[in-house]
């Protein structure tokens, strides 16, 4: 073990972060990963005869560099999609995980002597959760987004699963293998997830009040960097999950945003949490390549264990791989029922709506016999029937086969998470080899898998445009609205500018008929009028944007696209007004 003074510190620092930003770069341009790059880069550079031997304390990883990622992911997560598909992502995450530990958990306790069953348990939930940070390899793959939610939901939550399981099985392992009990293990998943979901949905919540209240960006900014550790550490010290309550911070800040934060605020998030989000994404990477030589290093046999390590690898890669596959099978055949009967039920969702939308508030209430609010729960009626329509579009629109399940038998890769975990485990004779085989499956699945899926994506075709895109048919129906929603604000009877006074009639009707910004006619005052009046009808356009995402009308992406296009228009117009 070395020393490293401030200077040698910052240094390396400063070398990976360049190393990250021009892997990055330029790794798109010979057609492989940036990742799998900088896992490669790591590795042969810890191979050098002058390298010193590497080890990160596992708490970095698990406490310091994960709770920002899976942050900055959760923020980006399409929720309403996430929501469509809670149930078959709470299965990969929950289910699917407490099988592969038990199975991984039999086969290790056979062919390991002397490490017994709760110890095997142990290794196998190291094994069993994908990597969020893995995921970034499936993104710029151009699958299909419901597949690429799938995936990264499923990372995302999965490791509370994994950790939980881990603790349990670590404790019986201490206590002898009659203490182990899978009750006992789903009790103690219960509670850390009910613990994580309450404090990350108040750390959310606070997070939006407390910024929107903030009138300096950057102040703003800076409070934003401590949500992910603000959700962790006291989740973590009452016994929860706080990598779960930072990804459910991360969603209700995500959903929030629309509503509470400023364009300006939102884009310096964008702009600030993709660079977080790259450079210790990279980091991870780089970090599991450089401790090959150290995980080597403490094995008793050094060099001579990893032929044997490498078999228990590739016998659990496979035993992953089987499982996994036989838990996609029936999932795809469930979801392509819910696309079947979305089929069925979607023309009486549109006959419902088209029946509610067309009532008067006095024929809802004779229809309910008065009970309640009538005005109240017709609102209620017609946004639960819009979200349900929206629903049945996308579950056929976004239909699973075999080909997206393939995908995600085969985009289930294993990263940072399990080699952070497997560093846990009890020392014992043993451990040294258990960490060698989680990092030769951490690593083997990334190179393995991570190198060949644009191969497989284009051989099942399903990275190919067609002409014919429901993006763009959905984009224009979306400008639609939103060029009404303008309309009803310049029809507003209080329309006023921000000084309080009146805008000149001839400039509203001008607005009205072009809805958009004519900076090139008049001067002075009236250029002024005419940005004021574009930041109001703005302003009437976020809000339809935020109805439609609460009703499910519009994709996630389609929505994002819209908002940063207002986002960056309300800059421009406050940019010029501000000279």
């Amino acid at each position: 073990m070395i020393t490293i003074d401030l200077i040698d510190l910052v240094l390396i620092v400063v070398a990976g972060v360049i190393v990250i930003a021009v892997t990055t770069a330029l790794a798109p341009k010979v057609g492989v990963a940036g990742p799998l790059v900088l896992l490669l880069l790591g590795i042969g550079f810890s191979l050098l005869p002058f390298t010193p031997v590497f080890t990160l304390d596992q708490e970095w990883i698990l406490v310091g560099i994960l709770p920002p990622l899976l942050y900055a992911a959760a923020v980006s997560l399409p929720a309403m999609e996430f929501r469509r598909d809670f149930g078959a992502i709470g299965g990969l995450s929950v289910l699917l995980v407490l099988i592969s530990s038990l199975v991984l958990g039999l086969f290790f306790s056979a062919v390991i002597p002397g490490i017994g069953l709760p110890l095997g348990i142990a290794l196998g939930a190291v094994l069993s959760p994908t990597d969020a940070v893995a995921t970034s390899v499936v993104k710029k793959l151009g699958i299909s987004p419901r597949v690429l939610t799938m995936l990264e939901g499923e990372s995302l939550l999965n490791d509370a699963t994994a950790l939980v399981l881990l603790r349990t099985a670590i404790a019986a392992a201490a206590a002898g293998a009659g203490a182990f009990s899978i009750w006992t293990g789903v009790g103690d998943f219960s509670l850390a997830v009910i613990i994580a979901v309450a404090i990350g949905l108040v750390v959310g919540w606070v997070n939006l009040r407390v910024r929107a209240w903030i009138p300096s960006t950057t102040a703003a900014t800076a409070i934003s960097f401590v949500v992910p550790y603000v959700a962790y550490l006291p989740t973590e010290h009452l016994g929860g999950s706080g990598l779960v309550a930072a990804v459910t911070a991360g969603i209700v800040t995500g959903q929030g945003a629309t509503k509470y934060f400023t364009a300006e605020q939102r884009l310096s998030d964008r702009v600030n949490w993709r660079t977080i989000e790259l450079v210790l994404e990279g980091a991870v990477f780089l970090i599991m390549g450089l401790e090959i030589q150290s995980i080597i290093a403490d094995a008793p046999d050094g060099w001579r264990a990893v032929p044997h390590a490498a078999l228990l690898a590739l016998a659990a890669v496979a035993i992953i791989l089987v499982l996994r596959t036989a838990y996609v099978i029936p999932l795809i055949w469930m979801q392509s029922r819910r696309s079947n009967r979305a089929e069925v039920v979607q023309p009486h969702l549109e006959k419902a709506r088209d029946r509610f939308k067309s009532a008067t508030v006095d024929q809802f209430a004779e229809h309910t016999n008065g009970r309640g609010n009538p005005e109240r729960r017709m609102r209620l009626v017609r946004r639960r029937l819009a979200r349900s329509l929206g629903d049945a579009q996308y579950l056929q629109q976004s239909r699973l086969g075999w080909r997206e399940g393939t995908i995600i038998v085969w985009a289930g890769m294993r990263g940072a998470v399990t080699l952070a975990a497997a560093q846990t485990l009890p020392y014992g004779e043993n451990r040294s080899l258990l960490i060698l085989v989680a990092f030769l499956v951490a690593v083997g699945t990334l190179l393995l898998q991570g190198s060949t899926l644009a191969p497989l994506v284009r051989l099942l075709g399903l990275n190919s445009s067609g002409e014919d895109d429901p993006a763009a048919e959905e984009l224009a129906e979306l400008n639609v609205a939103l060029r009404q929603a303008a309309a009803t604000a310049l029809d507003a009877p209080n329309l006023h500018r921000e000084n309080g006074k009146p805008f000149e009639p001839d400039i509203v009707a001008q607005s009205r008929n072009r809805l958009s910004v004519p900076l090139e006619e008049g001067s002075g005052d009236r250029i002024d009028q005419v940005r004021e009046l574009r930041l109001v009808t703005i302003a009437a356009q976020r809000q339809k944007l935020s109805a439609a995402r609460s009703n499910g009308q519009y994709s996630t992406a389609t929505l994002r696209r819209v908002l940063e296009g207002l986002d960056a228009e309300e800059l421009s117009i406050r940019a010029h007004l501000a000279d």
